[in-house]
């Protein structure tokens, strides 16, 4: 069929440049996802402590991220940190990771606090009565049942990040969106229904990336219910 919609995906190196496009996505949304897990676990832990000064601080650093909107953060990371900075050579790919890690690292942290203090005080209380310090007590007592107990809301937080990246397009990066959208307004005029097709495999992309961790997530949560 000439000029089939379809056939924009097989016009060129589209289709390949779409599947880098989704690499560019998915490997940003994992390293952003490390650094900010690994983070948000130290800042968790340390919003348990009593120490009034350190919970508010890190409360007010919680609630900015979830105040600010992340399109905001992109921009912010994007313009204002290469400028503080003087860090001009980084590219927008790792603007993104500052910006995605920090948010993911906010977020993650209010996951691991309530899954911790979710942990029964009795485990505790059997813990302290076996003479271990605060430090064995948390990796022995607490740590074990709040992995078991965060993992549902860490996955569901990753399909969010995942899903967020359709953001990037915005500061530049050549993400699988932004791709998407070049082969569209490059091939408008010979394939005008192309532009179906090509957020139909972007969909089809996002779809098999983030479906089987959402099942995976709800599958853990229903096994806890038991």
């Amino acid at each position: 069929m000439p000029h089939s919609g379809i056939n924009v995906l097989f016009e060129g190196h589209n289709l390949v440049r779409l599947l880098g496009g989704l690499w560019t996505t998915v490997w940003i949304a994992a390293l952003a996802l490390v650094i900010g897990l690994s983070l948000g676990a130290l800042l968790g832990a340390l919003r348990t402590l009593k120490n009034p000064v350190l919970r508010l601080g890190l409360r007010l650093y919680l609630e900015f991220f979830r105040i600010v909107p992340t399109v905001v953060l992109l921009f912010l990371a994007y313009y204002l940190v290469p400028e503080l900075f003087h860090v001009d050579s980084l590219p927008g790919s790792w603007m993104a990771v500052i910006a995605f890690g920090l948010w993911v690292a906010a977020e993650f942290s209010d996951i691991v606090r309530g899954a911790l203090l979710s942990v029964p005080v009795h485990q505790r209380e059997s813990g302290l009565a076996l003479g271990m310090n605060r430090w064995q007590l948390f990796r022995y007592v607490l740590l074990p049942q709040a992995l078991k107990l965060e993992l549902p809301a860490t996955i569901n937080l990753a399909t969010r990040v995942i899903k967020t990246t359709s953001l990037l397009m915005l500061i530049s990066v050549m993400d699988v969106i932004n791709i998407g959208q070049q082969i569209i307004e490059a091939n408008n005029t010979t394939y005008r229904t192309g532009v179906f097709w090509v957020y139909g495999v972007i969909f089809i992309f996002y779809f098999v990336v983030d479906y089987p961790l959402s099942r995976w997530a709800r599958h853990l949560a229903a096994q806890q219910k038991v």
